[in-house]
């Protein structure tokens, strides 16, 4: 496993993180809990030593269960978790107030329950689950930072960047309070190339990129006959006429790479930590399987210019979560 340095904190996190949404349950279905546990204690085995999960991810569930593993582990790991929007609406619009959405009693009291949840005393990067830089002036989510770190229930702050729109907290990374952002960044797309990443480059603010799969999209195993358990969040990514299309493009992804080695996920992910800018990319896991599989794709480093050049072509500009 390589390390990167997370913006200007002291922490070399892993390059690949462990993404626990599919852990929590509810959203994603068929996830275990003896597996989950098993997945996260083998990604530490073999390096992992972060872990990016959420309060709103199975209503606190990943968050006791990433708790779990990390008390039992003797290696240190560092935890990255969310507080939801008070009013569970994602993504953020600039027309609502941030007192409705994260009113400062309501962002020490999640953070407290995420606290309870791992099991521990500080958490080592808060984020705000939602942004809009609508909110950049205001002086509500300022203060819960600066209270919380100063309380020392928080060491850093983040911010989860609205699917699609890497530039919706270019302000929130220019006022330097914000340590990390974690953005949608994968091979189909690469718009936070454009100006956020010159922009963290610049002010050293850690990227997380999460999606390097785009929920399954970029595994290869998704086409017209695939089926998701209801209540499934990828129920409704892929509804419709998407799994056609995700297939499609894949296929014609496929055809390009034929001559370079490592299956489509280990390239995707790889395609991700070859951005500088990029700290570390966060793939959900549930199975030691896959756990093992992502850490040979991290191991294998950055793809070279050719390879890269062929994956610029293969760009795909929309929005499968509305």
């Amino acid at each position: 496993m390589h390390y990167r340095k997370l913006g200007t904190t002291e922490a070399e996190v892993s390059e690949l993180g462990f993404g626990a949404w599919g852990i929590g349950g509810k959203q994603w279905q068929g996830a275990r809990d003896d597996e989950s546990l098993k997945a996260l204690r083998r990604s530490f085995e073999l390096g992992v030593n972060f872990v990016d999960t959420a309060l709103a991810y199975g209503d606190g569930h990943s968050e006791q269960l990433v708790g779990q593993a990390v008390n039992e582990s003797f290696q240190r790991v560092y935890v990255a978790t969310k507080v939801p929007p008070k009013n569970r609406i994602w993504p953020a619009s600039p027309s609502t107030p941030i007192s409705e959405v994260f009113p400062y009693d309501y962002v020490v009291r999640c953070t407290e329950e995420s606290l309870r949840n791992l099991k521990t005393e500080q958490i080592y990067l808060q984020q705000f689950h939602v942004w809009t830089d609508a909110w950049v002036n205001t002086d509500e989510w300022r203060r819960a930072v600066e209270d919380l770190r100063r309380s020392g229930k928080v060491r850093y702050f983040g911010i989860s960047i609205t699917e699609h729109e890497p530039d919706s907290a270019l302000e929130a990374v220019k006022t330097g309070v914000i340590t990390a952002v974690q953005v949608i960044y994968n091979i189909f797309d690469q718009s936070a190339e454009k100006n956020l990443f010159p922009l963290c480059q610049k002010m050293k603010v850690g990227v997380l990129a999460r999606v390097p799969l785009d929920e399954g999209g970029l595994t290869g195993t998704i086409d017209e006959n695939t089926t998701f358990e209801p209540g499934d969040f990828r129920e409704s990514y892929f509804r419709g006429d998407r799994k056609r299309q995700v297939r499609e493009h894949v296929e014609a992804l496929q055809r390009d790479l034929k001559d370079i080695p490592g299956t489509l996920p280990q390239i995707a992910i790889r395609f991700c930590l070859s951005h500088k800018a990029v700290t570390s990319v966060i793939p959900g896991m549930r199975r030691v399987a896959t756990v093992e599989d992502n850490c040979r794709a991290a191991a294998a480093g950055m793809l070279d210019a050719r390879t890269l050049a062929i994956l610029r072509r293969h760009t795909w500009d929309r929005n499968f979560y509305q």
